[in-house]
């Protein structure tokens, strides 16, 4: 009797992604797994996102895996801490500690024609080897610093929220934040009172709507510790509305959309007394197109006395202080940007070279695309996790990236199979996947506002157009057809 050697993987990253790929290779039974890291833990966004007031805007009872629930989170939305320890305790009690090496930062992956094998360069100068290649940096990693002139010249801390300097006392400090999105609402209500004022620079208004948040009583904990489907229900319930949501921001307009409109305009009513004020904080594009947020903090905060939100762009920095369109300098001691994250930017720390020395950030020069935002042709044995058009307006990305796992998972069993030394995408059924994409997303609500979904022209290459149910649908049955299957590799003697 004969079989075939798993084919050997490598996973870079170890956050929620790559740990999901490495959790269900190994439930298949693919031991020979190495999931490279930068870092010196496992966590991704939620261990470098260590900011004041970082928290999760999706309730943690679908903010985790499937396989993996968690009685014992203390809120209904979770900190950072929390996640990051949920992350932690799963890794350790599913056997994938002994499969990350920390400290690793990869610069370059190249295939290997002859021997069908990518060969993974690292900064510290190793060169490692595997049949398949899992790059798992998610769109969320790169963060973005505005280059402003002057900015050399400011005697001040400044850094970026993802990059969060904990030494900077900013007790009493004059604080300038220049950006508004999920980051900075949650960490401007988190350390306004401890600064002596702060002024917020604001390049668009975002639609906040109250975050339904509370602390989970000892009775939640015990029902979900003894009665696991007490949790499961609450799981379920999450995920239906979470899914009308996401129905409601695709269609754009619909009555739900609407209710959430009524929502923010009560909100911003109520929670912000002053009618100039009130008029900067006004969105000028329909719900939805960007990012939809969650707080009860962040009007509160912008309305204290020691606040100040200016609309006009920043040009720069001073010495002591940030330059505004206006030609005001707004004095400043510290400066902290909220300004994202490169999301469209797909992989951009990797110099990633396939068949024919293919390079594919030239391949993606005029937007990222991948089928099912994993696999790209020319491209063998390589599976993008959180990939291009695979993030999601609203719910779980959780959800999404299970579904891509199972996908690489039946990849990678099919290579086991002996059918194949190697899978690439075959190129018009990449073509037909990106067609479709851009089709649907053109008439979809993040298409036209300049959001961070959009890349520089225009194009929406990180949302998926669809329902979460219908990602996994598509990615539950892996179809050989869809590859050209490159010779076998010679079986092994059991």
């Amino acid at each position: 009797m004969t079989s075939h050697q798993s084919p050997r993987v490598i996973v870079i990253g170890a956050g929620f992604g790559g740990l999901s790929v490495a959790a269900e290779l190994l439930r298949r039974g693919h031991t020979d797994v190495t999931v490279l890291e930068k870092a010196d833990d496992v966590g991704g966004v939620w261990r470098e996102n260590d900011y004041p007031g970082a928290a999760c805007d999706v309730p943690s009872s679908l903010y985790s895996w499937s396989w993996a629930p968690n009685p014992d989170w203390p809120r209904r939305y979770s900190e950072q801490a929390d996640i990051l320890d949920y992350i932690r305790g799963v890794a350790d009690r599913a056997g994938l500690r002994g499969l990350v090496r920390t400290g690793v930062r990869v610069v370059s992956a190249a295939w290997d024609e002859d021997r069908a094998v990518w060969l993974v360069s690292t900064e510290a100068g190793e060169v490692l080897e595997a049949e398949v290649l899992v790059p798992a940096l998610g769109q969320l990693s790169e963060p973005v610093v505005p280059a402003l002139p002057g900015a050399e010249e400011f005697t001040g801390p400044a850094f970026h929220s993802a990059l969060w300097d904990h030494d900077v006392d900013l007790a009493g400090k004059r604080v300038a934040v220049i950006g508004t999105g999920a980051s900075a609402i949650q960490f401007v209500p988190a350390i306004v009172d401890r600064v002596g004022s702060m002024t917020v620079f604001q390049r668009s208004a975002p639609y906040v709507v109250p975050k339904p948040d509370r602390a989970y009583t000892s009775l939640h904990t015990r029902a979900f510790n003894r009665l696991p489907r007490t949790q499961q229900a609450g799981r379920r319930l999450t995920r239906a509305v979470s899914e009308r949501f996401n129905e409601s921001l695709i269609q754009g307009g619909d009555w739900m959309t609407k209710v959430q409109e009524q929502i923010w305009r009560a909100t911003l009513r109520r929670q912000v007394p002053d009618k100039a004020l009130r008029d900067k904080l006004r969105p000028d594009y329909p719900i939805g197109c960007k990012r939809l947020l969650f707080s009860n903090e962040w009007y509160p905060a912008l309305a204290r006395e020691h606040v100040d939100v200016v609309t006009h762009a920043v040009t720069g920095l001073t010495e002591d202080g940030v330059l505004a369109g206006d030609g005001t300098v707004h004095p400043a001691d510290v400066v902290i940007y909220g300004t994202g994250f490169a999301a469209t930017e797909f992989l951009r720390s990797i110099e990633v070279t396939g068949r024919d020395d293919a390079d594919l950030h030239t391949v993606w020069k005029d937007g990222a695309f991948a089928h099912l935002g994993l696999t790209v042709s020319g491209f063998p044995n390589f599976f993008c996790v959180y990939g291009p058009n695979t993030n999601l307006g609203g719910s779980s990305i959780i959800q999404m990236l299970e579904a891509q796992a199972g996908y690489v998972g039946q990849a990678v069993d099919l290579l086991t199979s002996g059918r194949a030394a190697a899978l690439d995408l075959r190129e018009e059924v990449g073509k037909a996947y990106d067609d479709e994409m851009q089709t649907r997303l053109a008439d979809s609500v993040w298409t036209g506002c300049g959001s961070w979904y959009e890349d520089s022209s225009g194009r929406v290459s990180t949302n998926w157009p669809g329902l979460v149910a219908e990602y996994e649908e598509r990615c539950a049955h892996l179809d050989p057809a869809d590859f050209d299957l490159l010779p076998s590799r010679a079986p092994v003697t059991a």
